[in-house]
């Protein structure tokens, strides 16, 4: 569990982002690649990214390692949305804090770093080079063709979120963001591994919404800035380039055609003759397919005598609005 600690003026300075953060998009995107998400639901973007992104992204690969990436790869700030802007705030991190994250995510590692990554804990001009066009490569690749997509839920996402402040207070609209966080007194307690305890003492708090991420809350907690969190709100699945409009071509890309027609049937429960029925195929592949998206969180299913009943699941209908 990670406990945030709050002062009066800690709950005074919590501000959400008015913009997305390219970086961060960036950041997230790349950790769903090669850490997380749902197989079902991200493989398919998964190989479609891997092999379109150009080789000169190849060396944000040497920065990622067992013990994460180096913080210094983020945009501790809301910046002005520029992705230009976020890479000279990149190239102007203290050498004290690059050295010691590449120290951090290198330590214990069985392969020594490659040579750019040397030069890089050096200083060398060459290898800050080698980085800007790694990131910059990796975003044009897998970012922004989605980025107007991005904007417009973070818009969204922004209104939202002033608007639960003003019905319910900063505490609700806090613990409403992480399912199962709770606020005790000036304790936020976010659920997950380890623990960590976290004093603002005035720093405040920025929240930044992430799109491509659905894993737990990341946290930047550097000296002398906000606490950083950034929070799963995209629509749980890959983002399609033709926004809330293509979310059912973008859905039968990554599920099947025929699974997102059983998501769509399911809006009414049906058993699993019923369900064929209408999708015009057997029981054992109706049955199959609804095992598929029960096991993805999509589908619920109850046996009713001798009959197994299927529904969609709220997740499931979040889906198929496109994350509302």
């Amino acid at each position: 569990m990670t406990r945030i600690r709050f002062s009066t003026d800690d709950f005074a300075r919590v501000r959400c982002a008015p913009r997305p953060v390219p970086l961060q998009a960036l950041n997230t995107a790349f950790m769903m690649l090669f850490r997380g998400g749902d197989p079902l639901l991200f493989g398919r973007w998964r190989q479609r990214l891997l092999r379109s992104l150009p080789a000169a992204a190849a060396p944000l690969g040497d920065l990622a390692t067992a013990a994460g990436v180096p913080l210094f790869l983020d945009e501790f700030g809301d910046g002005s949305g520029a992705l230009e802007d976020g890479l000279d705030a990149v190239r102007a991190t203290p050498p004290d804090l690059v050295r010691a994250e590449l120290e951090r995510v290198y330590a214990g590692h069985p392969a020594p770093p490659p040579p750019w990554i040397r030069g890089l804990h050096e200083g060398d001009p060459g290898a800050w080079q080698i980085l800007r066009r790694a990131q910059h490569a990796a975003f044009e690749t897998a970012v922004r063709p989605v980025w107007a997509v991005v904007q417009d839920l973070h818009r969204a996402e922004f209104t939202r979120h002033a608007l639960a402040v003003a019905e319910h207070g900063v505490g609700a609209a806090l613990t409403a963001l992480v399912p199962g966080s709770r606020l005790h007194g000036d304790v936020w307690e976010l659920p997950g591994p380890g623990e960590r305890d976290i004093a603002l003492r005035g720093r405040g708090v920025l929240l930044l919404p992430a799109f491509h991420w659905t894993g737990r809350p990341l946290l930047a907690d550097l000296p002398g800035r906000p606490l950083v969190l950034s929070y799963a709100a995209g629509p749980g699945l890959p983002l399609s380039p033709q926004g809330a409009g293509g979310t059912d071509r973008a859905l039968a890309e990554v599920l099947g055609r025929t699974r997102v027609d059983v998501l769509t049937v399911l809006a009414r429960e049906h058993t699993t003759t019923g369900l064929a029925r209408r999708l015009g195929v057997s029981n054992a592949t109706a049955s199959a397919h609804a095992a598929a998206l029960r096991g993805a969180g999509l589908v619920a299913s109850e046996r009713a005598g001798r009959a197994v009943l299927h529904r969609r699941t709220d997740l499931g209908s979040l889906l198929l609005r496109g994350g509302g």
